[in-house]
């Protein structure tokens, strides 16, 4: 575009959608507060339980010192539906296999409380320059099943629901959600 003065203006687009690091969750709240605009579902990211020992008041009140005072379980938590929705965000930056190191063992048990109760339970798994929701099930299934230390990729982009960013909503997630969540009325339908 050429302004007055013969100035030409060009543009280019700065943004980058490989190895985002915490913008993997910077996508999922954008959803997160996409879907809560739109009534579309009631899901926050949870703080993660600190206590404070140290506050440095002259500067705007700026924590100094802390600590984790338990164990947190998984990143967000909320409704969809009717149904109690959690899970995590996980970035694995091997091409390979995701390493269930990235997985606490306080995690996994949850993962298993939540589902026993009728929960949705999953993993968003940035991996392969895609993002993939895991279902809380598979990830079980596969850790009481193998004995392997990580999911190869292949499974994951087998069973997993490959999501897509969308500019006006982030990682649109709730896509998958829907296919869980049809599962679960199946499976419940099936029992009754």
């Amino acid at each position: 575009m050429n302004y007055p003065g013969n100035v030409k203006k060009t543009y280019k687009s700065t943004v980058n959608y490989r190895n985002r690091g915490m913008d993997l969750e910077a996508l999922i709240n954008d959803a997160c507060k996409y879907y809560l605009d739109m009534d579309i579902a009631v899901i926050y990211k949870k703080p993660t339980p600190i206590g404070i020992v140290e506050v440095d008041y002259k500067n705007n009140a700026q924590i100094k010192k802390a600590y984790f005072k338990e164990p947190s379980t998984l990143d967000y938590n909320g409704l969809y539906k009717g149904k109690y929705i959690e899970f995590d965000a996980k970035e694995c930056h091997t091409k390979t296999s995701f390493p269930l190191s990235n997985i606490h063992d306080h995690q996994i048990k949850h993962i298993r409380n939540i589902l026993r109760h009728g929960g949705i339970c999953f993993l968003i798994i940035s991996m392969c320059d895609n993002y993939y929701l895991f279902k809380g099930e598979d990830l079980v299934e596969f850790i009481d099943n193998e004995t392997r230390k990580s999911i190869p990729f292949n499974i994951i982009d087998k069973k997993g629901y490959k999501l897509k960013y969308n500019y006006n909503i982030g990682i649109d997630y709730i896509v998958g959600v829907n296919e869980l969540y049809k599962e679960l009325i199946l499976n419940e339908n099936t029992k009754n």
